[in-house]
């Protein structure tokens, strides 16, 4: 397996401390805090390990408290609060140095026949006729400043394939609050289904709330412009694979008091609806 790809799988396995009590290491992407895909995707994890196999996550509800710090251990802490016949219910608290930083609610359900619709998926050119995000970097390196380039170079566990239009991040222009891109883990992994779920709930938060930054001409990258994910909603509707080609299809429908709203919908490539996300995120243009 890919080394980057293998690291991040091993971070989300969690060390069992105690009963009910697990400790995660981070990953450090440059930016000092702690991805909020990653502490999703382990809290997710820890969930995950105090639940009979046969029951998957359908849904899961989160709020991020506090920035985690990458060079110290997180804690997660496991509250067994329902085992029902049809689901079970758990909350996982992740803790560092002593304070939350982000606590999850997530439900499990034993799998049953029954209905069946979905949304179906939007048109979008093939992810092969498409640039990486490394190589749409790589084409504009003389705009960006070295440290974040060496960043945006940098091997990753996911490939992403953006179908929105190239631009420059530092002159962004406006245009409508919505984007697209394919994506899929850079490596075949295990045919284990969990692993799939909190993988794909940490792949959920790349681009998902700066997608209401399009349509007011400014990025992450914009001088002043303060982003950081609040809270984070994720249904699983369908079985997929995460090394397989996903559509991750994003839109925003509010912004008001520096706070945006976006809403993600994921199929898998046959067109199934597999999975939906909403977050909100703040957006605050710092004085």
């Amino acid at each position: 397996m890919n080394e980057t790809l293998a690291e991040l799988v091993k971070l989300l396995a969690l060390e069992k401390i105690e009963e009910d009590l697990f400790r995660g290491q981070s990953q450090d992407l440059g930016w000092g805090t702690v991805y909020g895909g990653q502490v999703l995707g382990q809290a997710l994890s820890a969930a995950v390990q105090t639940v009979p196999s046969e029951r998957h996550v359908h849904s899961l509800h989160s709020y991020f408290l506090r920035p985690g710090d990458v060079t110290k251990p997180i804690v997660y802490e496991v509250d067994r609060i329902r085992d029902g016949t049809s689901f079970t219910t758990r909350r996982v608290v992740a803790v560092q140095s002593g304070k939350a930083i982000f606590n999850l609610a997530a439900s499990f359900q034993i799998e049953e026949p029954g209905f069946e619709h979905f949304d179906e998926a939007p048109w979008a050119p093939p992810p092969e006729s498409l640039k990486t995000e490394q190589e749409r970097a790589s084409a504009m390196a003389d705009k960006i400043p070295p440290p974040l380039l060496q960043r945006a170079l940098a091997e990753r566990p996911f490939e992403h394939r953006p179908i929105e239009p190239e631009e420059d991040p530092f002159r962004p222009t406006k245009r409508p609050p919505e984007r697209m891109v394919w994506f899929r883990t850079v490596d075949r992994l295990p045919d284990d289904p969990a692993l799939h779920r909190y993988l794909l709930a940490y792949a959920s938060d790349h681009s998902l709330i700066t997608t209401a930054l399009l349509p007011h001409g400014v990025s992450w990258l914009t001088p002043g412009m303060q982003v950081a994910s609040l809270d984070h909603v994720m249904w699983f509707h369908q079985p997929f694979r995460v090394d397989e080609w996903l559509l991750y299809v994003l839109e925003s429908q509010a912004a008001h008091g520096a706070r945006g709203l976006a809403r993600g919908r994921v199929f898998a490539r046959d067109g199934r609806l597999v999975a939906s996300v909403t977050q909100e995120g703040l957006i605050r243009m710092r004085k």
